[in-house]
């Protein structure tokens, strides 16, 4: 992990942007695809790293940070699409006892609380499952759906009928609405006899069509997680009937009323009602009975019937939760305490050379197949040309690897480095279309030089464009994509997409196309005509714009030719412009140069005219609570007595005001607590409206 010290602020920032985008991309591989391409544990460093950065250099956090994000957009399938009435979100992490002290005493800072003073957590094992929503309404089963990216996930209603952990109907004293959230899995000893009947079914198939069985022709899931996912996640409810799901509940989201005033009491009542939850969730004083409890479950965590990956701490009082509120993609009030690695040894039998859309040339190492904790693991990534320095590696090595989950691993040491064995040399040119490949100054990644003349980078932007994160467009995959590129009806990139239609006469003489799967295509590609804005902004690929940061920019501008025009006067050195840029928060230069700079390229603004001739994105729209202060900007200043100033701040941004750091023409309203200085007083010199804290809690109580 890099060490934050040893960094310059140029360095933490482009390893910073580096971070979000990998974290971003391996989130979408592990909860849209359940095709995860890193271990858990190459994961959760990653995590921290990004996590430790942010700490050290607080003001290069991104706008697309990983703390910001929560799953992944759902999966492009037959399954009907849901949006969440209260978002599902993620949990933080914690990787040591220290870590689980640091969560308890930022609660304390939080709430104001007093050193030592107790807040009452629950503890329960972490199931490595697939997170579910089930909503009863008038105590009825109505809809059973996916976690996705938080917002939006998968209808599986009928498919949950099927899993008898789950009933259709909820006693009499449970409310009229009630969502209980927790995780579908599978028992290990269930996992390997689903495995076993496959094998056998395969084999059975073989022999009743006179043919030899060949073993690899079986397609066996990888792990519990992946058996669970791909069970639950079928158009046809009777294969997801032939597969021993079970479900634990761990929370809930939208109701009508709670049955209690505490986590353990609304959980102690969803297990009345006859839905199970885990017999290892029980009620802790402090951080040390929290450890305590983590190391009794990790002790006998192999006999357990299901995996898990960590024990989850919740603070138990539901008020002191409603105050603490959520961060992006968490709440602060819980957090997931992971176990560590497992590791095993292999040999590096190659290593591969991948090209992504924004022309990185990405390290693949093929190993020799090894058993990590039950799942046979095969490819690794390397990440950058730098690591394979960093760890001398070279095709023949003996490495030592190390998994926490059902995923490829990370390489954690090379075990032969100081045998004599030729060196790996990293390619000088794209191994796509021989450009030259070069590392920008102050990056490590590698990156092809030949942009859209390299066929790897088109195809994939447009596979990007088409992406569930983007523009979400069904039947464009990449098998699609690279036929259509191929016969150049997408030469002109993203825009030729909604002209595709006019290839349809074509498109019905080609192998494997019939009249309804044309249609089907092409009716997809038309329901997006007036897409989200920032879901077409992400979709483009402008360097250091992700999903989090396009929606930002969309906030703050509402139309794309008005974040256009801001973008391009910056470039032009309007100093204005940039500044209405980067008062976005996590909006910096880095981003402000990458936008100009895309609408300063003549084909970039080509693209982009044409596109906006096929597309009409309406204005984009926030959803927050209605309040005096939404679209204001507010500044707080002074001790506040009732709640931190963070508190104040997650409170501003909910009602749909911008919570400022400093006053000026600009802000709107001061709320002043006592032994408010410099800032009261420039208030009063412009003219800002001045409350205490008392009149602002009534702002908080009055939105709608």
């Amino acid at each position: 992990m890099t060490d934050p010290t040893t960094l310059s602020e140029a360095d933490a920032a482009n390893r910073l942007m580096r971070l979000a985008r990998e974290i971003a991309r391996h989130n979408a591989l592990y909860h849209a695809n359940d095709a995860p391409e890193i271990s858990d544990a190459d994961f959760d460093a990653l995590v921290r790293e990004n996590n430790a950065l942010e700490a050290a250099f607080p003001h290069l956090i991104r706008a697309d940070s990983p703390n910001r994000q929560v799953g992944a957009s759902v999966a492009s399938s037959a399954l009907a699409k849901v949006r969440h009435e209260k978002r599902m979100m993620s949990l933080d992490n914690a990787f040591s006892a220290e870590d689980v002290e640091e969560f308890v005493a930022r609660i304390r800072r939080f709430l104001a609380l007093p050193e030592g003073a107790p807040v009452a957590m629950t503890a329960e094992d972490k199931i490595d499952g697939l997170s579910l929503s089930l909503r009863y309404e008038q105590r009825k089963l109505v809809r059973a759906a996916t976690r996705g990216d938080g917002a939006v996930g998968e209808d599986v209603t009928a498919n949950v009928a099927h899993i008898g952990d789950i009933p259709q109907r909820l006693p009499a004293s449970a409310p009229d609405l009630f969502e209980v959230r927790g995780e579908v899995y599978m028992e290990k000893a269930a996992f390997s006899a689903l495995n076993a009947r496959l094998m056998a079914e395969g084999q059975a198939a073989a022999e009743a069509r006179g043919e030899p069985f060949d073993p690899e022709s079986v397609r066996q899931f990888a792990n519990p997680r992946n058996a669970a996912a791909g069970s639950l996640r079928q158009k046809d409810a009777s294969v997801t009937a032939g597969r021993p799901l079970r479900f634990l509940a761990h929370g809930w989201g939208a109701v009508s009323t709670l049955p209690a005033d505490t986590q353990l009491g609304v959980m102690k009542a969803i297990e009345r009602w006859g839905i199970p939850v885990s017999p290892r969730l029980v009620l802790c004083a402090d951080a040390a009975e929290l450890i305590a409890h983590y190391e009794a479950i990790q002790r006998v965590r192999a006999d357990l019937p299901y995996d898990i990956d960590g024990v989850v701490y919740k603070v138990d009082a539901l008020a002191l939760q409603e105050r603490l509120g959520f961060v992006a993609k968490a709440p602060r009030w819980a957090i997931a305490h992971k176990f560590p690695a497992e590791q095993a040894e292999t040999t590096l039998e190659a290593i591969d050379i991948q090209v992504g859309r924004t022309g990185k040339l990405t390290p693949v190492g093929r190993l020799k197949p090894v058993t990590v904790g039950g799942v046979v693991v095969q490819n690794v990534t390397l990440h950058n040309r730098d690591e394979i320095g960093r760890l001398g590696l070279r095709v023949g090595d003996r490495i030592r690897i190390q998994r926490a989950g059902d995923v490829i691993p990370q390489v954690v040491d090379n075990l032969t480095r100081e045998e004599p064995r030729t060196a790996f040399v990293f390619p000088d040119h794209c191994p796509e279309c021989r450009s030259e490949a070069v590392a920008e100054e102050g990056e490590v990644d590698v990156r092809c030089t030949g942009g859209l003349i390299c066929p790897a980078q088109r195809i994939e932007r447009l596979r990007h464009f088409v992406s569930r994160a983007a523009m979400d467009i069904d039947g464009l995959g990449e098998k699609t994509i690279v036929e259509f590129f191929g016969l150049g009806w997408l030469e002109h990139g993203p825009p030729d997409i909604f002209r595709l239609r006019n290839h349809r006469d074509e498109l019905l003489t080609r192998e494997g196309w019939k009249e309804k799967s044309v249609d089907n295509l092409l009716a997809a590609i038309e329901a997006h005509r007036a897409p989200d804005a920032a879901r077409l902004l992400f979709g483009l690929g402008i360097r250091h714009v992700g999903a989090v940061t396009a929606r930002d920019l969309m906030k703050a501008f509402a139309t794309l030719p008005a974040l256009r025009e801001t973008a391009e006067a910056a470039h032009a050195g309007d100093a204005d412009a940039a500044a209405r840029l980067t008062a976005i928060n996590g909006v910096g230069g880095v981003v402000v140069e990458a936008l100009g700079d895309f609408f300063h390229e003549e084909h970039n603004a080509r693209i982009w005219d044409d596109l906006l001739s096929e597309v009409s994105p309406p204005p984009y729209v926030v959803e927050v609570r209605a309040s005096a202060v939404s679209g204001k900007t507010v500044v707080f200043t002074g001790k506040l007595e009732t709640m931190s100033r963070d508190e104040a701040k997650a409170q501003a941004e909910a009602l749909g005001a911008r919570a400022a750091g400093s006053v000026s023409k600009e802000t709107d309203l001061l709320v002043a607590g006592p032994g408010a200085g410099s800032k009261l007083k420039k208030a009063a010199e412009l003219g800002i409206e001045v409350i205490d804290e008392a009149g602002w809690a009534e702002i908080v109580k009055g939105a709608r």
